[in-house]
């Protein structure tokens, strides 16, 4: 441990990483960062693994201090970030002065955001993973004045040349705000639906605020489901989109059970619950069919985009001496031209 990250205004922030894989053959939720994709991109820029403990915040204001020198990124939905009183952006690697503060003030346009440390930072696990579990009671509880540990420091970084911003990584943000599009493959009970089932893809629906990381209730015309039989316990994959009543659509995401005894209609691709992982109450829902390739090679063009990036932060951060030392003097004039 190289130094502490001070909560001063927690919020409503956990520490999480990608998810408890393990977790569902035990009978636990997957959990993890509800948009995985924005949790992969702020541990990318950073120079992290993708599945790195980091701070995920939900809805409300956030303020942290470090007691040494790091680097953070911060990505997911539009806010105002702040690091010592100046406005910096997102979806870029800012250097933190030890003992300046770090504040995230207005989420709008979404719902979730994520703070990433290099290094990361210190988290108990359970089967592998720092994920909060409801169920269990486990996780990491952030409250004003909780201590993290941070397990790397970053000397202030500075251009050296007009104090010109260092970091223009064009890292791609996916849409937030507004008419939210899903994408779902068909669910093992689709056939049930008769023809009802189309209502799934020309009705829109509105997230009830009765929402959270366990399922998105959604209202609107629901489709009904023409057989009678009885459906009986199973395992439900994480973005099942059930029709538990005539009242609404329940969404499963990463801290749903691994069995239910509703019809599944459809099931949420990857990057559906990506979407839905920014959803608001009262943000309206459309749904789109599509085929499991199709899901597949939207979630690859997605994965690429992270590798690229990737890429691009592993050479600036050669090139910078972030973790070894700085090579950019060793450039030709003419690759600085």
């Amino acid at each position: 441990m190289s130094g502490q990250i001070i909560i001063q205004q927690a919020g409503n922030a956990v520490v999480t990483d990608l998810g408890r894989f393990r977790g569902p053959r035990y009978g636990l939720p997957v959990n993890g960062a509800l948009d995985q994709y924005s949790a992969r991109a702020a541990n990318i820029l950073v120079a992290n693994s993708d599945n790195a403990p980091l701070f995920e915040l939900t809805a409300l204001d956030f303020r942290m201090t470090a007691t040494s020198d790091i680097l953070i990124a911060v990505t997911g939905a539009p806010l105002a970030l702040t690091v010592g009183g100046r406005a910096c952006p997102q979806w870029e690697p800012i250097s933190v002065r030890a003992g300046e503060a770090v504040s995230v003030r207005g989420i709008n346009g979404g719902l979730r955001a994520y703070v990433s440390v290099h290094g990361s930072v210190d988290a108990p696990t359970l089967l592998g993973s720092c994920a909060p579990d409801t169920v269990v009671g486990f996780g990491l509880k952030l409250r004003d004045g909780t201590a993290v540990g941070t397990r790397r420091s970053v000397s202030p970084i500075r251009q050296p040349y007009f104090d010109m911003p260092l970091f223009r990584l064009a890292a791609e943000r996916p849409h937030t705000g507004g008419r939210l599009r899903v994408d779902v493959t068909d669910g093992p009970d689709f056939a049930e639906f008769g023809d009802s089932a189309r209502l799934l893809f020309s009705s829109e629906y509105t997230v009830s605020p009765r929402s959270n990381h366990i399922g998105l209730r959604l209202g609107g015309e629901l489709p009904e489901r023409t057989s009678s039989g009885e459906v009986l316990s199973r395992g439900v994959p994480v973005g099942a989109v059930e029709v538990p009543s005539r009242e609404e659509l329940l969404v499963l995401h990463r801290g749903r059970g691994v069995t239910a005894g509703y019809p599944v209609l459809a099931v949420a691709t990857s990057l559906g619950l990506d979407v839905l992982a920014q959803a608001r109450p009262g943000d309206a829902v459309y749904f789109v069919r599509a085929t499991v390739a199709e899901a597949t090679a939207a979630y690859r063009r997605s994965m690429q985009q992270l590798e690229t990036l990737r890429e691009s932060v592993t050479t600036v951060f050669n090139l910078l001496g972030i973790g070894s030392a700085a090579h950019w003097q060793e450039l030709p004039a003419a690759a600085c031209g």
